[in-house]
């Protein structure tokens, strides 16, 4: 049945026409974007865990920046711990020397006193953003933010590593070193190895927590960058795909206006009825 009121050919090319402009608006925003999830309304449960995990990334993100701080700080410590080492064994050197009968004891104590002055420098100085490891005054030691741990129900929790003070100055008692004689250097001989032990102890345990921030600044580096890719693998658009989509969908558009102005013709046939 024909009707002049009612053009069903028509009404059915111009959904198909409406429903492929839909569809091209969209590829073309995707494409602009980038983004083939760019809103809730796209996909929202892809849209949802993009979110979280754009935000575990974010905390992730100050995560690593803790990290630096902490790695700075205590390598700011080991660099003064491990060179307190190499003064203790030159001061070694000078009490070993000083254990002789024939040598000028006023000059080696000299000598020793200089390098004591050159420790307790050290120690004071090494400090970053007025942490100091290798002394407790004001602080026993700080504690990093190491990861942020989400587990199935969604929960988070902070994890952190702690980086106890060495406390050189409270541990290297250099007081007791004596060298004014050589019955009094041969004393400090034993004295200088447990100062010596205990400065070694120090810096390793210094060593031992930098190496832990390192590892760890990278591992979450790594777990950034693999959420990145999943957060991409997510929401971002194929542009191969999105590029013949566009050219398909530019076809079927030229073809659905061209049915439409086929459809829109057919009712001048009935005017052919009436002559």
């Amino acid at each position: 049945m024909s009707s002049i009121l009612t053009n069903s050919s028509a009404l059915v090319a111009l959904q198909t026409l409406k429903s492929v402009g839909t569809d091209l608006a969209k590829t073309q925003d995707m494409i602009s974007t980038g983004l083939e999830i760019g809103s809730a309304k796209d996909n929202s449960a892809i849209w949802g865990i993009s979110k979280v995990m754009e935000s575990d990334v974010s905390g992730f993100k100050a995560v690593s920046d803790s990290l630096s701080l902490g790695e700075s700080t205590v390598a700011v410590g080991l660099a003064g711990a491990e060179q307190i080492v190499d003064i203790l064994n030159e001061m070694k050197e000078k009490v070993v020397a000083a254990t002789g009968e024939n040598v000028d004891h006023t000059k080696i104590s000299a000598d020793v006193d200089e390098l004591k002055a050159q420790i307790s420098s050290i120690i004071q100085a090494s400090q970053f953003n007025g942490t100091n490891l290798l002394n407790t005054a004001g602080n026993a030691g700080i504690t990093v933010l190491s990861s942020l741990d989400r587990d199935a129900s969604g929960s988070v929790t902070a994890a952190n590593i702690t980086v106890a003070s060495v406390d050189f100055e409270t541990n290297l008692d250099l007081t007791t070193v004596d060298v004014t004689s050589s019955t009094a250097a041969d004393a400090s001989i034993a004295t200088m190895e447990t100062l010596i032990q205990t400065a070694v102890d120090g810096a390793a345990a210094l060593g031992a927590s930098a190496a832990r921030i390192e590892d760890q600044n990278e591992f979450v580096t790594k777990v950034m960058d693999a959420m990145k890719v999943g957060i991409s693998s997510l929401v971002d658009t194929n542009m191969e795909e999105a590029s013949a989509k566009l050219n398909a969908l530019q076809t079927q558009q030229q073809l659905g206006v061209q049915a439409l102005s086929i459809a829109n013709q057919a009712p001048q046939t009935i005017l052919s009825l009436f002559r």
